[in-house]
């Protein structure tokens, strides 16, 4: 009987090692849910900023592309300008 006492007290003992195995695991799953939630609102976050950044970015980049078709657009305009003077210019000698 002593056997049987013997075997059901290991029994026990390693019962509950299990318990106290399986309560820390089950902490350590819960932190580590906790970290995952953490993280996961952090990359949504850095996403948005992304999208915000880039957003940003193609506004600049249409804004410069405006901002240079105005420049050309002046430049252009002067030039036809000098050419039309220098048009009326030579109509006028043709003339004499």
């Amino acid at each position: 009987m002593s056997q049987v006492a013997e075997q059901l007290n290991k029994v026990i003992d390693k019962t509950e090692r299990l318990i106290e195995l399986c309560a820390a695991l089950q902490e350590e799953n819960d932190l580590l849910k906790l970290e995952n939630n953490s993280l996961t609102a952090a990359l949504n976050a850095s996403k948005n900023k992304t999208k915000d950044l880039e957003e940003k970015l193609r506004v600049l980049k249409l804004a410069k592309s405006f901002s240079e078709t105005n420049e050309k657009s002046v430049d252009i305009k002067q030039k036809i300008n000098e050419f039309v003077q220098e048009i009326d210019k030579c109509i006028v000698l043709l003339k004499k």
